[in-house]
């Protein structure tokens, strides 16, 4: 059944939904790199819309997101629809040339919705219940709330569908932002509910969950609490599976939100992630709902390096995207208004980010938002066109930014490739990030962007893959934050290194399986064939505290924080802890160990060593991979994205002097040739359009390509997995 064109005002009664349709997916604006960001016209007059879409114009604005917010506006009471300032803001930006991205405002319901259904209120771990006036307020388990949001993305959508200015779907808004637990009654039976089909007896459940540890045996299912507050720390397995089930229910209401356009609408449907930057939804899972992966990201101002950071959940997006295009929807062109001090962005910093992010496999770059508001608990947010209006420096970086990308339309839909995988599963940073481990210093975040860090400054691309990928396409996988780890996992990995691959882990690596128990075999278990060990001991390091560790030809190097007590079995150590007190405990034990297994090797790094003492490690196993380091000065960022008749070197200079980066081709941002060498000046950005190339060689970032070469530059090559 279709709904009916609803008029601007009218009640409607919402029909049962038909399934998902197949349709082929579209990219939003195909060729061009799209431009531009939220957009809230409802905050302001009306005349203010007609400034507004000439101001869009000169700044080069192709795609907005509209309606994020907008519930209490577009529904005004249950049922009851009000479009006409829709339709006509629809029609504005569709007659000046400039994209949709509808949303469905179902982060936000309206105040009427909580009046008449105040039991979708969520309820955190203390039993408090969360009140109206923020954002994300609703119970996901709320079967009233559930109703609501297909209501209205139903409606949306037969009302959208064809018109031209739709392009996209954007349905909710960062799920798990800033709510995602909600420990209310009727989470609870959702809660026992997703158990029992996950366990099928309480048998099951309780060997699961260990629970004859502190007597915590459960009888009747009905007895089986959430991890609320309680007064030690909790059941981690019961906290596991509770993070689990929380990502599950934020996944079945983007579920009944999607399908419900799908029936109704062709265009694209994604949401917005927030890659590294949430903690609540694995999104390896949620990339296989969406059409097209999009992403937004915003800097941490007390991280003086965090166009690092940047770096990391670019790639990240890229590889839960399997190597296609992606979208980031959301970044700021300054400085955002919810951290203890919030940073402007320097001159040039917002175009460094954009083109990072462009580097990385971005083909949109949007922001949070087009207008700054004056009102409201983002006031001090920046924005597209901040307070201080158009003869502000940020506008006219924002217009010097359009400007740019709409000389990049033929960088769209080239790919990105890596010989390097990193690993990543939200499951092991959920369970290592539990209380009560040996030591609160040793953080899945730390590890990853450790790791990552000496990665980018060698100049060497990765994609990111879950353990459990097919990683036959890599040369060289990195684990560093796999507390967690399956059998299964185990032996993907060692068959990996068996088959001839490298793998490098880091230390508190297969200490628990999928319950969070500890493996039988001990702690590393897993992998004790791939490494040719298991660890006896964890030993961490009181706070302030530092051992040495010395490397096979004689280099000392400073590790803090943790150490391990390693049973060898079959590894060669490559670096021991050095000699008493400089070495502590384990003087002499190893530290970082190499191991042969079938046609690979297996390293393994038992302590932690920061970013500058892994340079000697990584230059070993880079060896053993066979894996070309492609270091640029530092703070350059040297990208490559490989199209079908040409590559695009994309470099930025994060200095405050000039870079020399060696190059041939055409600088598109100048049109000026380059022969060699660009030289790259302080704060600057360039894109040069060179031969394609092989990814992985030196000579102007590779040879040609063959055409079995870029034959196989295929999502499924690129993919990784």
């Amino acid at each position: 059944m279709t709904l009916p064109m609803c008029s601007a005002t009218q009640r409607s009664v919402m029909p049962e939904l038909s399934g998902p349709t197949s349709r082929p997916i579209v990219w939003p604006l195909a060729g061009s790199i799209a431009y531009g960001g939220d957009y809230n016209p409802e905050q302001w007059p009306r005349e203010v819309w007609d400034e507004d879409v000439t101001l869009m114009r000169q700044a080069g604005v192709n795609l907005v997101s509209v309606g994020i917010f907008s519930w209490a506006m577009l529904e005004t009471e249950e049922g009851v629809f009000d479009f006409a300032w829709l339709d006509e803001l629809l029609d504005l930006l569709h007659s000046n040339g400039i994209a949709v991205d509808l949303g469905t405002p179902t982060v936000s319901p309206p105040a009427w919705f909580f009046a008449a259904y105040p039991d979708s209120r969520v309820i955190d771990a203390d039993g408090v219940v969360k009140g109206f006036g923020s954002r994300g307020m609703a119970s996901h388990a709320s079967p009233e709330y559930r109703d609501a949001i297909v209501r209205i993305a139903g409606v949306l959508a037969a009302r959208y569908a064809d018109h031209p200015a739709v392009v996209l779907w954007h349905v909710h808004n960062e799920y798990g932002v800033p709510v995602a637990e909600d420990f209310s009654p009727r989470a609870v039976a959702s809660w026992q509910a997703w158990l029992q089909e996950r366990y099928g007896s309480l048998d099951a459940l309780n060997a699961a969950w260990g629970t004859a540890f502190w007597g915590q045996r459960f009888a009747r299912w009905e007895h089986v609490v959430a991890p609320a507050a309680t007064p030690s720390t909790g059941n981690p397995s019961m906290k596991l599976d509770w993070a689990r089930f929380t990502d599950d229910q934020l996944r079945e209401c983007f579920r009944l939100e999607r399908d419900a356009i799908r029936a109704r609408a062709p265009q694209p449907i994604t949401t917005n992630f927030m890659a590294h930057q949430s903690w609540n939804t694995d999104l390896w899972k949620w990339a296989q709902e969406v059409d097209i992966v999009s992403d937004d990201h915003y800097l941490w101002s007390p991280d003086p390096e965090a166009h690092v950071a940047l770096a990391l959940s670019a790639d990240l997006t890229r590889s839960v995207a399997r190597g296609r295009p992606w979208m980031l929807l959301e970044h700021s062109t300054s400085a955002v208004n919810w951290q203890g001090r919030n940073i402007a962005k320097r001159p040039g910093e917002m175009q460094r980010n954009a083109l990072t992010h462009l580097g990385r496999g971005a083909d949109a770059i949007m922001f949070f938002q087009w207008r700054a508001s004056r009102s409201g608990a983002e006031k001090f947010h920046s924005a597209m066109l901040p307070h201080a209006g158009t003869s502000s420096r940020v506008f006219r970086e924002v217009t010097e930014l359009g400007a740019h990308l709409a000389l990049l339309g033929e960088v769209q839909d080239s790919r990105v490739q890596a010989d390097v995988a990193v690993l990543y599963d939200w499951e092991s940073m959920w369970a290592q990030d539990l209380e009560w481990r040996p030591s609160d210093a040793l953080t899945f975040r730390e590890r990853m962007r450790t790791y990552y860090e000496r990665l980018w400054r060698d100049g060497v691309p990765v994609d990111f893959a879950h353990p459990a990928d097919d990683l036959s396409g890599y040369k060289l996988v990195v684990a560093p934050a796999s507390y967690l780890l399956t059998e299964e996992a185990g032996a993907n990995l060692t068959a990996f290194v068996a088959g001839g691959g490298t793998l490098l882990v880091s230390c508190f690596a297969a200490a628990v399986d999928e319950h969070d128990t500890v493996h039988a075999g001990g702690f590393g278990a897993p992998l004790k064939d791939g490494l040719g060990l298991t660890v006896e001991e964890y030993r961490p390091l009181r706070e302030g505290d530092v051992v040495a560790v010395v490397s096979a030809d004689g280099e000392e190097l400073t590790s803090r924080d943790w150490t391990e007590d390693l049973a060898l079995a079959g590894a060669q150590p490559w670096a021991t802890y050095g000699a008493a007190p400089a070495g502590g405990p384990l003087e002499g034990t190893p530290a970082v160990t190499r191991h042969t297994h079938g046609a690979g090797t297996g390293w393994y790094v038992g302590t932690t060593l920061d970013v500058a003492a892994l340079a000697p490690v990584l230059a070993a196993v880079y060896a053993d991979a066979g894996v070309t380091p492609a270091p640029t000065p530092d703070g350059v960022e040297v990208m490559v994205r490989h199209g079908a008749s040409a590559s695009y070197v994309v470099a930025v200079n994060h200095n405050e002097t000039d870079a020399i980066v060696p190059v041939t081709g055409t600088d598109l941002l100048t049109e000026q040739a380059v022969d060699g060498e660009l030289t790259l000046p302080a704060g600057a950005v360039a894109v040069v359009r060179t031969a394609p190339v092989r990814p992985g060689t030196a000579e102007n970032f590779g040879g040609p390509l063959s055409s079995e070469e870029l034959a196989g530059l295929s999502d499924a090559a690129l993919a990784g997995s």
